[in-house]
């Protein structure tokens, strides 16, 4: 068997970790998850436009079209053909920003911030019923280097595509 151990890490199998992480995501798209809390939460708009809504929802304010597009980490043309379609359904509009009157801000309707609840309150119920039989420990255990993990990888991915250097 290969060593799959790594200089710095020698306790730790990344090659496992990384397996780990192909899993869930192939859980996520592979097992079609955000479709099923779509259908379950009686939503009729396509996975960027629920990424859209969730995204504005999960800050509590509106934002302008390129801010939306950082947090998605999209350019922000996908984010305007996006909020046409939203716009349309009268899930989001646009308002002036108050600091420029010259640039609008994104913010959910009523009727939007409602879908993205809805929604929400669906893909967090089944994470809640995963993480039910876990003790409270587990729990904060797991939230904790989760996020941790998360944000060193973004600060990582960010710091090459700064230097140009190869991962």
């Amino acid at each position: 068997m290969a060593d799959t151990s790594t200089p710095g890490v020698p306790d730790l199998d990344l090659l496992g970790v990384l397996s780990r992480m192909s899993q869930m995501s192939s859980v996520l798209n592979r097992g079609r998850l955000i479709e099923r809390a779509m259908a379950a939460s009686g939503l009729n708009v396509d996975r960027p436009a629920i990424t859209v809504l969730v995204t504005l929802h999960m800050a509590g304010e509106p934002l302008r079209i390129g801010e939306i597009a950082t947090r998605m980490q999209v350019v922000g043309p996908h984010v305007t053909r996006q909020l046409n379609e939203l716009e349309r359904r009268d899930l989001a509009r646009r308002v002036p920003d108050p600091h420029d009157q010259r640039a609008r801000l994104i913010e959910l309707t009523p009727a939007g911030a409602e879908a993205a609840t809805r929604y929400l309150h669906t893909v967090l119920g089944w994470f809640a019923e995963v993480l039910n039989g876990w003790s409270a420990q587990d729990r904060q255990t797991f939230a904790n280097l989760l996020g941790r993990f998360a944000d060193d990888l973004a600060a990582r991915a960010e710091a090459l595509d700064g230097t140009g250097e190869k991962p």
